[in-house]
This record gives C-alpha cells, structure tokens and sequence, in this order.
C-alpha cells in the first residue's frame, strides 16, 4: 500500500489542512493511504507535494468542527478530522447525527474542549500597562491548553479595538497594534510586565462586590481553574476573603444594608485611574480593560461620534446588536432614531451617540438574549465614566434618551412625562425625551404613530437648539 505523507505547520494550520483536503479528495485518496506530520516532526516516508485543486463543500456543522478541530494538541487531530471529512464527502453526509459512532465522539469532544479553552482565554486574560515610553501599550501572559492563539484573535480585536495590546503565550504571541494584527513566536512568562496601578484598583473593586453570604469555594474553582489563578489579580484576594466570609456575614447581619463608606465601587473604579484620562481614546482604554460590571455582554460598546459634537445623545445601555457589533444604536431602536434624526435634518455623523451603562445586561431564553433593565446601583457604577465622557466631547446639548438616562445624568429618577423637553445637566443645556425603543413597543399602529410624531417634534427642537447662538439663544436663518 502506497503512503503518502503530509506535512503541516505545527499548531492549528487551518489553511494548510483545507489545502491538503483538496487535493486528497481530488486524487480519491483515502484515510488510511495518508500519513499526518508536522514540520518539526520526524518522520520515515517522504514529503508529498500538496498541489493546488478545487474546493470541496462541506454541510456547515461539519467545517465548523473541523475549525475547532485543528486547534486540539491532539497530535491525531488531522488524521481524525480527515476520517470526518472522507466518509462524510462519500456516502455518509448524516454522519454526525450518529453520536454513538466512535470517529464522530472523539471529534466532537475535541471540540467541546476547544470550545472550553477559548471561553476561559476570553475570561481570564488580563492585560497590564506596558513600561517604556509608550504607555498606552498593553501586554497580558496566557497559558492556553490548545492551539486557540488564532481562532481567539476576533474576539479581542472586537473588545479592545482602540488598544495597542499583545497577547504572550508559550505557544506563540499575537500583536494589534490599532490597525492590524500580527503573530509572532512563543514567549515567557518573564516577558509580560509585571503588576500595574490598574490592578490594585480592580482588586478595590472586586472586594467591594464580593458577597461573602454566597461563598462556594467548589462552584468558584469550576468557573476559574485554579491553574489559571496565577495570572489573575483578584485572585490574590480569595483566600483571604474565603477566609474572613462567615465573619463578614455576622457583621452584614448585624449592621444595617448600606453600602460601606470606606469601600465603594465607585472609589474602586476611580482609583483605576492612575492617572486622569485626557482623551476619549484613554477613557475608552480603561472602560475596556475594567470589564463588565453587569451581568452578561462580551464587550464594552463606547461612543461613537465626533469628539466637539453639537449634540450628544445619551441612551441607556447597549442592546442584542450593540453588544455583537460593538457600536451604539445599530440595533432596532438605532435604525429608528437614524431614521427620525433624518426626517428631523440631524446628521447622525455629526452627532455623538452613547449609553448610560457600556455592557448589555440580559437573560439568555433559549437562543435568544433578552434585555434586563439596568438597576439604578448599576447605572450609578458606570456614571464616572460618562460625566467623564460628557466632559471630553463638550456638546452644546445633552439629550437624554430615556428614564435611565436622565438618571444616570442627574443622579435621580424622574418620570419622562414630567421631565420632557428643555432641562439642564449640570453645567450642560440639556433636553429630554422617550428612548427609540419605547415607540417599539407600543401595542398598535396608531399609538405608534402619535408617539413617532412626537418624538419627532422633540428632535427638531433638539436640531434647532443646537444651531442656535450659545450667547443670544437666537437661530441661524437657515433654521427660522
């Protein structure tokens, strides 16, 4: 019998296997004619030339397997994935509905274990500040399972678009510099900077949080591995908070539930901030890197606009689409806004357009994420960062979208149907009207429509209130 050998980059040489599974399946050469070998692996027969050859199509599920199957360390992985991909292209297309078949188990927990890998890459890489000149450059040290270095690049680049960050692992090193990525060899643990101010704040925070009542240390070492406690700053308070938990209940008990005043959330995050961001680039830099500070999201979504905007709208929290795209108002109740600032003569690239609360909070039912309403402890997390928001952008107006958004612009709760129309935000004039997805939900066409045209109304007296002199009041004649 005939052998032929194939060679592939060593790691998860994704495009090298897809070529390869060209040409054998153009030559009908079957599974057990193929030997799989890496470039740094000895080997006893000789190379194969892997010649360029026509595609092959494979149902979906099967080609997103073998995306995860690569990844494995699992010095098999291409033999078994190419076992997959030839009895599934000859005769067997229904192959993984057969889960009691060996081929189909194996590969399949391979890829529960990819899977699982990446989710813990997304959740406990922590980057700190890089030394040097340059201090907006970010670094992080991770000790991945498997060869997920590549298949992991889209989600950071999506996170931590405005950053300049390296990711170091023993396997290799991938670099975003801002505008493009970049892979580079394994590196050390050595080579990632060591703790940075950053830290200590985050740690403030995560023991202000920290609910000693739900102490479960078994529950806590299945979501976070204690492999990977090492490289996580808030780990270094564990022990010690584990330690002191039935204590801290008793006093919790005894004491009345308000928030201590020594350690706050609030003081948590402030104390992030080493040093005062003067940018929105900086401010968006430490919002990323403090994560999520309400349930769900897979990343922050900042503002979006012009940094001396006449306008700036201010909603309450990043919805389905938001939090996949990473932008603001894309979803349904953007694309009804986009379409009233247009009948209103508002262009929205001019206009600056944020949230009260940068993550989207949800309930996951079934497929779906609904939205959950931020509370109003959650929105008063996040206030810092927009007052610091409204202060870098300097708008003429605020236009507050929404309950949530008045709230989290004046620190407290109003009803929007005592509240509407012309306001004031502090030092900033400021106008109030019903968030886009309110109209949403009305229940029929004709409410709708009343709604819509008063919406409508709010905005054009918005568009001309920022056209108006900021001396006078008086409009422009082009808005008379």
């Amino acid at each position: 019998m005939n052998l032929h050998r194939i060679t592939l980059r060593n790691g998860a040489d994704l495009d090298g296997f897809r070529r390869a599974v060209r040409w054998l399946m153009a030559e009908e050469l079957a599974p057990q004619h193929i030997v799989w070998s890496l470039d740094d692996a000895p080997s006893l027969f000789g190379g194969e030339e892997v010649r360029d050859a026509p595609p092959v199509a494979l149902p979906r599920s099967v080609a997103r397997l073998v995306e995860l199957g690569v990844c494995h360390s699992d010095p098999e992985r291409y033999a078994l994935l190419y076992q997959l991909v030839w009895r599934v292209l000859n005769g067997e297309r229904d192959l993984l509905e057969i889960a009691s078949d060996p081929l189909v188990h194996r590969v399949d927990a391979m890829a529960r274990t990819v899977r699982r890998d990446l989710h813990k890459m997304y959740a406990f890489v922590r980057f700190r500040r890089m030394g040097g000149e340059n201090l907006e450059r970010f670094a992080a040290w991770y000790e991945p399972e498997h060869f997920i270095l590549e298949a992991s690049a889209p989600f950071f680049i999506d996170r931590f678009r405005s950053l300049d960050w390296t990711i170091l692992t023993p396997i290799g090193s991938m670099r975003w510099d801002r505008h493009a990525l970049s892979f580079g060899p394994a590196a050390r643990r050595e080579d990632a900077p060591d703790e940075d101010s950053f830290e200590e704040g985050w740690r403030g925070y995560y023991e202000s949080v920290f609910n000693p009542a739900r102490v479960n240390p078994a529950a806590m070492r299945a979501e976070m591995p204690k492999k990977y406690w090492r490289n996580l700053p808030e780990t270094a308070s564990i022990p010690g908070l584990i330690q002191t938990a039935s204590q801290r209940v008793e006093i919790m008990i005894e004491q009345e539930a308000t928030m201590p005043t020594k350690r706050t959330p609030e003081r948590a995050l402030e104390a992030m901030w080493d040093q005062e961001p003067k940018t929105l680039e900086e401010l968006n830099a430490i919002i990323a890197k403090a994560g999520p500070l309400v349930p769900g999201a897979t990343q922050a979504v900042f503002g979006e606009g012009p940094k001396r905007a006449d306008i700036m709208f201010v909603g309450e929290q990043p919805g389905d689409q938001e939090d996949l795209q990473g932008r603001p108002f894309v979803g349904p109740a953007g694309k009804l806004l986009d379409k009233a600032m247009r009948e209103a003569g508002i262009d929205r690239g001019q206009a600056y357009l944020t949230n009260a609360v940068k993550h989207f909070k949800f309930e996951q039912r079934g497929h779906r994420r609904i939205h959950a309403k931020p509370t109003a402890g959650e929105v008063k997390h996040y206030r810092p960062w927009l007052m610091k928001e409204l202060e870098l952008v300097r708008p003429k107006l605020v236009v507050a979208l929404g309950a949530t958004a008045v709230l989290a612009l004046t620190g407290k709760s109003t009803p929007i149907s005592r509240s509407r129309g012309r306001a004031r935000f502090g030092t900033y004039d400021g106008y109030v009207t019903v968030h886009p997805s309110y109209l949403l939900r009305l229940p029929d066409e004709a409410t709708k429509r009343e709604a819509y045209e008063a919406f409508l109304n709010d905005l054009r007296r918005i568009h001309d209130l920022a056209k108006a002199d900021p001396e006078t009041g008086e409009l422009p004649l082009a808005a008379e």
